[in-house]
C-alpha cells in the first residue's frame, strides 16, 4: 500500500488523497470504474465523481462499498482509507469565507511548503496589508459587509505566514500595482513598509518586476503551490473570476515552473527590489 500519511493536513488535501487511494486500489483489482461502481451499488457517474474527486463529500458508506468491490479486506489498509475519507468530511476554517473567496485554493494553500506567486496586476494576497485590501474590494464595487468580510478572510490566510513551520513565500508582483496607488499615498507607504518588513523573514522573497520593461508574464497570474510529501503533487492555480484553475498534471505544472523561472530572471533581484522599494515608492 502506498502510505497514508497521518500528520496534519487540510480536507482539501485529504479528499485529493482519498481520490488517488480508490484509483489506485481499483487499478490493482484489475476492475473498469463500470464495474466497481455495478459492484458497489453506485451509479457509474457517482464513482467516477468520487474517483476523480468531482464529489466533494464522499460517504463513508460509499467508501466502504468501493473497497470491498475491489476486494480489499479488512485491516489497516481497509481502516486507513475509510479514516482517510472521515477526515476529507471535515471542514476547514475558509469554507465559511466562499462568498468571499477560493475556498479549495485555500484549502491548498494552508498545507503548501512552498508558494511561488506571480501577480501582475497586485500585489500579493499574502502580504497585502488591510488599507490595500480595502482599496481594492471598493475597485471590485463590492459592498461594505462584503469588504469586511473579504479583509477578515484573507488576514486569517496570512496566518500560515506565522506558524511554527511557515511554507516558503516567494511573492513577484509589477511595479504597476504599487503606481496605481497614487492617489492612495498612505495605503501605498503601509504597503510598501509591509513589503520590506515582510521581505527580512527568512521564508519570504519579495521580487518585482519593472512597470517599465516587457516580462514573460503578461499571460496573468498563477500561483504555484508545493507539498511537503511527494505523494502529493504540485498544483498550478489560474484565478478566475468564480474560482479558479487548477492544473496538476506533470507537464503543465513544468510549463508554470519554467515561466517562474524566467520571472525571477528578468524580475529586480530581491536585493534590488528592497532597494528600488525604498528609493522609487517611499516617499
Amino acid at each position: 500500500m502506498s502510505p497514508i500519511m497521518a500528520t496534519r493536513y487540510s480536507p482539501t488535501i485529504r479528499r485529493r488523497r482519498l481520490s488517488a487511494e480508490l484509483r489506485r486500489i481499483r487499478l490493482a483489482a484489475r476492475k473498469t470504474g463500470e464495474e466497481v461502481a455495478a459492484d458497489a451499488g453506485l451509479s457509474k457517474s457517482t464513482y467516477s465523481n468520487i474517483e476523480s474527486g468531482v464529489k466533494k463529500r464522499p460517504t463513508v458508506a460509499e467508501v466502504k462499498a468501493v473497497l470491498e468491490a475491489c476486494e480489499v479486506r479488512p485491516g489497516r489498509e481497509f481502516d486507513e482509507i475509510l479514516d482517510l475519507c472521515r477526515q476529507s468530511l471535515e471542514r476547514g476554517w475558509w469554507t465559511r469565507y466562499r462568498d468571499v473567496l477560493a475556498a479549495r485554493f485555500v484549502g491548498f494553500e494552508t498545507e503548501a511548503s512552498a508558494i511561488t506567486t506571480w501577480q501582475p496586476i497586485m500585489i500579493p494576497g499574502l502580504l497585502q496589508v488591510p488599507e490595500y485590501m480595502k482599496i481594492n474590494a471598493q475597485a471590485c464595487l463590492a459592498g461594505p459587509q462584503e469588504i469586511r468580510r473579504a479583509i477578515d478572510a484573507r488576514m486569517t490566510r496570512q496566518r500560515i505566514l506565522e506558524d511554527q513551520d511557515p511554507p516558503r513565500l516567494c511573492a513577484i508582483f509589477d511595479e504597476g500595482s504599487l503606481l496605481r496607488l497614487k492617489d492612495h499615498p498612505r495605503t501605498k507607504r503601509a504597503q510598501v513598509e509591509h513589503l520590506l518588513e515582510m521581505a527580512r523573514r527568512p521564508n519570504v522573497t519579495v521580487q518585482m518586476t519593472r512597470a517599465d520593461r516587457l516580462n514573460p508574464g503578461s499571460g496573468g497570474s498563477c500561483v504555484v503551490l508545493e507539498f511537503p510529501d511527494p505523494i502529493d503533487p504540485t498544483v498550478v492555480f489560474l484565478e478566475t473570476v468564480t474560482d479558479g484553475i487548477y492544473l496538476e498534471e506533470p507537464d503543465e505544472v513544468a510549463r508554470y515552473q519554467n515561466l517562474m523561472d524566467h520571472l525571477r530572471l528578468v524580475a529586480l533581484r530581491p536585493a534590488e527590489t528592497l532597494d528600488h522599494l525604498r528609493d522609487v515608492h517611499l516617499d
